[in-house]
């Protein structure tokens, strides 16, 4: 087996090993309040940079449509996909409150508010987290390294102890999929 492949397997399989050891007990309390958001008919509002935009896209996709189970259709929406808005906030307020400002025109209170950063310092998403917690939402951060500014802003902070980004990146769309699979279980018929 090539090298470069061997060690990006190892390091995968470390940051994995390290990550459930830090966040499990958070990841399920942050599954739950997502649960609870769903049943009280709020939504998850899930928004980030890059690839933390496709991730947040990606995680809204698996709560609306569906993710292992036939179940109803879940409110989550991803706050990076519709350019008319995103590029009408930039151009009129700055980049730095294109979350923030969507938060402020669809957030009520109980709603989830995930923000997605891998430093846990992208200044539109401080933002839209400070929106969030001033919009009385549970806000949940997807970061990496030392947790960043999310450690502050965030009801629960999910930091993957790694400072490597694609490591990072990857344990976040796997916390998504966990929460999705949790999610699934409170609204599947058994």
């Amino acid at each position: 087996m090539n090298s470069i492949i061997h060690q990006e397997f190892i390091e995968h399989i470390n940051t994995s090993q390290k990550t459930m050891e830090s966040i499990a007990k958070n990841l399920e309390i942050a599954a739950k309040a997502c649960i609870k958001s769903l049943k009280n008919n709020g939504k998850i509002l899930i928004f980030g940079n890059g690839g933390s935009a496709a991730d947040a896209q990606h995680i809204a996709a698996e709560l609306v449509s569906r993710f292992k189970t036939e179940r109803q259709g879940l409110g989550a929406i991803a706050l990076t996909t519709d350019t008319s808005i995103l590029t009408a906030i930039a151009n009129d307020y700055g980049y730095e409150r294109v979350f923030s400002r969507q938060i402020e025109a669809l957030a009520k209170p109980g709603d989830i508010a995930i923000g997605i950063s891998t430093g846990g310092t992208s200044k539109n998403v401080i933002n839209a987290l400070i929106m969030a917690n001033q919009k009385k939402c549970k806000t949940i951060g997807l970061s990496g390294r030392d947790g960043g500014d999310f450690n502050d802003l965030c009801n629960i902070n999910l930091v993957v102890p790694s400072d490597d980004t694609p490591r990072i990146q990857e344990m976040h769309i796997f916390i998504g999929h966990t929460i999705c699979h949790l999610i699934d279980q409170e609204f599947t018929d058994n």
